[in-house]
């Protein structure tokens, strides 16, 4: 089948893509070269809605994340997604930091950011009585915010899916021939055939370039350890608590999550031969999270981490811009290189600018009268009242059995993600679209219960199902059958 587009990497920024598109009369296709949606960038960021100061004024950064961050309230509603405008403060612990903070002031004034204003260290601990004593100063955004990153990329393909788009996963675009029809584009010995290119690859978004001519950019990967915290001290903090940025990134940042946590991190270090694939944390990463973060708040109640991990983001070398623009050696192409922090923010605005350049390329898009923009969230059930959850489970008795007993997820909504646009068909599918093994335990009691359900559900042996695709199986055998597969 010939595609009118296909939008090659369902991040966040591919995911928008393909769900702007699904608004007109297109044929569309969205590749992954993983085996589930948000598995990169979009999978473990900080999930933080920045406000916009930071950026340079003028800046594409700058121009997209006000209006990135303007359009999310809005688009999480639609798409059922978790968000917060809890605002953020950056702490400063010197009169030479309060200078720099009010440089950011007047930098996110000229960025035309609103709700800035310069705090007292008093009015700083009236709002967040357990930052340190050594703060001096603050400067306060309150039109930024928190949203599930992996929740907002899985909502916005499902809603894409919803209204026509094709997913196709474990597609890793390897090869791209011009033609006088259009392109085809190849993963191995298989192939697609489109007329236009969205490229929207991440962290692989030069290599895809240089597919069609577009040399010269060279992607860096950057890794950012984290820490999470346990429901159990969601009050340590309700602000976003940044600390005054450098030339690295924003530094280490306190903050709550979209979904009731208490989020730590990030380092920012350029990853060992530049592997773009590279998940470790490490020993000296974390320690240096826990010195810094504690320069924030005092008396972080380390007990409660709950799991720690690390994601990477895509640092153009040479350039501290997005790169959002149309092919200069390929017509009918368009890209999205670069896309590092504020890209989460800037996703909304980056995809309807990416659509926009399309058109400029000749793509004709006529309104879908039948397009819906809306989708109910994943957690729904957990939303209902009493009456509203009985009545449910009168219906289908899955959602009276509760199968993570830490997030209070139940055997119905497992199911309904498993069978849902996009469908979850591991285990860290199943977890990133309903909170499975997201608690305390970290899957310790649920793991099972939810192999089998997977297994049941997808109608495979117990033995194919895998924690995230082919290569990370979950079991070896049974024991009663120990002596044929030791």
């Amino acid at each position: 089948m010939k595609f009118d587009v296909v939008v090659i990497g369902a991040g966040v920024v591919g995911a928008l893509v393909a769900r702007e598109l699904s608004r007109y009369e297109l044929k569309v296709a969205l590749l992954e070269r993983s085996d589930d949606v948000a598995a990169g960038a979009s999978r473990a960021n900080s999930g933080i809605v920045h406000g916009g100061f930071d950026p340079v004024p003028g800046t594409r950064k700058a121009e997209l994340n006000l209006r990135g961050t303007m359009m999310m309230p809005a688009l999480t509603a639609e798409l059922g997604v978790s968000y917060r405008n809890n605002g953020s403060l950056v702490l400063a612990f010197s009169e030479e930091e309060a200078a720099r903070v009010r440089a950011l002031y007047d930098r996110g004034i000229a960025n035309g950011v609103p709700g800035l204003s310069i705090l007292s260290r008093e009015e700083v601990f009236a709002l967040e009585p357990n930052v340190s004593r050594e703060v001096v100063a603050a400067l306060r955004c309150t039109s930024s915010g928190i949203v599930c990153p992996y929740g907002l990329t899985i909502a916005a393909v499902g809603n894409a899916m919803d209204n026509g788009v094709k997913l196709i996963c474990n597609f890793e675009v390897d090869h791209i021939c011009h033609t006088a029809d259009g392109y085809v584009i190849y993963a191995g010995d298989r192939k697609v055939e489109s007329d236009y290119i969205v490229n929207c690859a991440g962290l692989f978004a030069d290599r895809v370039a240089a597919m069609v001519g577009d040399t010269g950019y060279n992607l860096i990967p950057r890794m950012g350890e984290y820490m999470l915290l346990d429901h159990a001290a969601r009050d340590l903090c309700s602000h976003t608590l940044f600390q005054v940025p450098t030339a690295a990134g924003k530094g280490i940042l306190v903050s709550p999550t979209a979904d009731g946590n208490i989020l730590i991190g990030p380092t920012s270090v350029e990853v060992e031969n530049r592997d773009r694939d590279h998940r470790d944390t490490s020993a000296a990463g974390l320690a240096i999270i826990r010195r810094a973060a504690e320069k924030s708040v005092p008396q972080i109640p380390w007990r409660q981490i709950i799991t720690s991990f690390t994601g990477l983001r895509a640092s153009l070398e040479g350039g501290d811009d997005f790169v959002i623009e149309a092919s200069k050696n390929a017509s009918g192409v368009v890209h999205a290189i670069g896309i590092d922090s504020p890209g989460l923010s800037s996703a909304p605005a980056i995809a309807k600018e990416l659509v926009a350049l399309l058109q400029g390329e000749g793509l004709v898009c006529k309104n879908k009268e039948s397009f819906c923009g809306t989708r109910p969230s994943y957690h729904a059930f957990a939303n209902l009242s009493d009456e509203e959850k009985n009545a449910k489970i009168a219906e289908n008795p899955a959602y009276g059995h509760v199968i993570c007993r830490c997030e209070v997820i139940t055997e119905g909504e497992i199911v309904d993600a498993i069978h849902r646009n996009p469908p979850a068909r591991s285990m860290d599918a199943v977890k990133r679209r309903v909170r499975t093994g997201m608690g305390r335990c970290q899957g310790g009691f649920c793991t099972t219960y939810i192999t089998e359900i997977l297994a049941r559900e997808l109608g495979i042996p117990v033995g194919e199902v895998t924690k995230f695709g082919e290569g990370s199986e979950l079991l070896r055998g049974f024991t009663k059958e120990e002596e044929e597969w030791l």
